[in-house]
């Protein structure tokens, strides 16, 4: 696919016509303060993987609603003091997988907990195993329009509230240290990133990959390449609808979070990218709120961004981080 989208000069300016609600900090004080009612009952059980650099545990902790959700821990081997680390969202469709699919951080000395994402893992990858115990409104086949009759009801209330809790889960390990706590992820995991940057104030960084989840009103029009897709096809058959999904899809949207981030960013695009088209993406960069931000551009690339070249740009970048 050759580019679709903005010409480079005009991303770097671009700014999105997604209207912030009056109410979105308080809608999210209350669903974190809600959530924060039940105990975080954080488990890590130890993982026999036959892997020798690294330790793993597989973890549960009470997110959304005190539902269940699971995640893996893994730390260097051999670690006895706390160390930096780094929170991992999965990409649509995904869920946390298998240990040995998750070595990269542990191998930079750091500790890593990749958060399972509910009701998904079945897509590809190695699987996940954490349930969305809750229903809604008639919907899209996937996610994105689960609950979208009202923002209470919205399915990634529950995922972007299970995110803020895994931060929290994975800081009440004895080996792994707070104050230097990362978010990062690609795709959907990304725009959880982005999300959790709005709604955790101490975390030293973020990284964010070709971010999903941002900008829906230029989104849901300029890609008709899922998982944006599905928002369209239930407006095509739930006629006259739009307004009310758009305000509900406000509350979700990673550039109204990218106005409250507190750390240093480093974002990524892909100029051929129709998952996540790099206008959304310069969306909520630009409206990244902290000085100290950056975007690596790829191009020629389409959703798959930079993927190796992004992570080892990562590992550089967060050097002088955590």
């Amino acid at each position: 696919m050759a580019l679709f989208d903005l010409p480079l000069d005009e991303l770097r300016d671009y700014r999105s016509a997604s209207v912030e609600p009056t109410d979105f900090d308080a809608f999210w004080s209350k669903t974190l303060q809600e959530a924060r009612e039940h105990d975080l009952d954080a488990r890590f059980e130890p993982v026999d993987t036959g892997l020798t650099t690294v330790e793993v545990y597989d973890v549960t902790f009470a997110g959304f609603g005190g539902h269940p959700v699971k995640g893996w821990l893994t730390l260097p081997a051999g670690t006895r003091e706390p160390v930096p680390l780094v929170v991992e969202f999965i990409g649509y469709g995904g869920g946390r997988g298998l240990p040995h699919e998750h070595l990269l951080w542990a191998s930079t000395g750091r500790a890593h907990f990749v958060m399972d994402t509910r009701g998904q893992g079945s897509a590809w990858g190695g699987g996940g195993g954490t349930a969305d115990p809750m229903g809604g409104a008639p919907a899209y086949p996937g996610f994105m329009t689960r609950g979208i009759d009202a923002p209470e009801n919205y399915y990634y209330r529950r995922v972007f509230t299970d995110a803020v809790r895994a931060v929290e889960a994975a800081r009440s390990h004895p080996l792994t240290d707070a104050s230097r706590t990362v978010a990062t992820g690609g795709s959907q995991g990304g725009g959880i990133t982005i999300a959790v940057g709005g709604l955790v104030p101490d975390l030293v960084a973020i990284a964010p990959d070709v971010p999903f989840l941002c900008d829906f009103p230029r989104a849901t029009t300029v890609t008709d390449r899922h998982p944006y897709r599905e928002i369209g096809l239930f407006l095509k058959t739930h006629r006259g609808r739009t307004e009310d999904a758009l305000r509900t899809l406000s509350y979700f949207d990673g550039v109204h979070f990218a106005a409250r981030g507190r750390a240093p960013a480093l974002f990524s695009a892909a100029l051929e990218d129709q998952t996540c088209p790099p206008s959304t993406v310069y969306a909520a960069f630009n409206n990244w709120a902290h000085d100290d931000k950056t975007i690596e551009v790829y191009e020629f690339n389409d959703h798959e961004g930079g993927g190796p070249y992004q992570e080892a740009a990562k590992v550089k970048w967060l050097r002088a981080y955590a």
